[in-house]
């Protein structure tokens, strides 16, 4: 899993809120390799994903999600990237 963030947004904060809780729920969450990219201090790496909002999920180098988080999706996203 490859996370685009930005220090300072709202939302990037509440995935990670969401990620924390579902890491307590489920630990095997916690397996999971997720690389979290601030874009900010990375363009070089962030100028590689097409993306325009933050946070942006990508899973196996394909746009899981853009923009606006919900717990449901990144509980989505883990159990994807956890079965898969």
């Amino acid at each position: 899993i490859l996370m685009f963030t930005m220090e300072g947004c709202p939302h990037c904060a509440n995935a990670r809120k969401f990620m924390d809780e579902l890491f307590e729920s489920n630990p095997e969450y916690k397996k999971l390799n997720i690389e979290i990219i601030d874009e900010t201090k990375h363009p070089e790496i962030a100028d590689q994903y097409d993306y325009y909002y933050v946070p942006t999920y990508y899973l196996d180098e394909v746009k899981f999600h853009e923009g606006i988080p919900s717990k449901e999706m990144v509980e989505e996203l883990f159990k994807e990237a956890y079965e898969g």
